[in-house]
């Protein structure tokens, strides 16, 4: 029965403590501009592939005599 009573506040403090997180994010405005972040991260690829163009494949395994 201990563990069950220790599970329950274990799970309460848990849950209090993500919500405590969210209402930190939501004030410090954290989720403002959502739609932004995906755009980043799409252009960050692109400029990688722009940065660094993919080397072309040898052919492995065959031998040129």
């Amino acid at each position: 029965m201990e563990l069950t009573w220790i599970a329950i506040i274990a799970s309460l403090c848990m849950g209090i403590g993500a919500v405590l997180v969210f209402v930190f994010a939501v004030k410090k405005n954290y989720f403002r501009n959502l739609e932004d972040a995906k755009y980043q991260v799409f252009w960050s690829d692109v400029e990688e592939l722009v940065e660094c163009p993919p080397r072309e494949k040898k052919d492995e395994g065959q031998t040129h005599d």
